[in-house]
């Protein structure tokens, strides 16, 4: 997972330096290559997302498999961490249709 993102934060960089090196000249194949970038951003995001999400029910189920006494105190927090977690997602979304 790891060196997935740093390759992708290595391909985001040299668009953002081919878009400087081309300057105001507006070429096509700069915007094309920002927009699959923007999208690639969405895709590692919604990836993190699910992964994190993943884990966080995992957790929570065994814990309430130990002590189905302790539902109502797992559940909330669960819930909760877990709309956090797609907030994430939905704002990277959002961004890339800002940007």
């Amino acid at each position: 997972m790891k060196r997935v993102l740093l390759v992708a934060l290595a391909l985001l960089s040299n668009a953002a330096l081919a878009e400087e090196a081309v300057g105001a000249s507006g070429s096509g194949n700069v915007n094309l290559m920002k927009a699959a970038f923007y999208f690639l951003a969405v895709g590692l995001a919604a990836f993190g997302g699910t992964t994190a999400q993943s884990r966080a029910a995992v957790a929570a189920l065994e814990g309430i498999a130990r002590n189905p006494g302790a539902t109502d105190k797992i559940m909330t927090p669960m819930i909760l961490s877990l709309a956090l977690m797609e907030s994430l997602v939905i704002f990277t979304l959002i961004s890339v249709f800002l940007i």
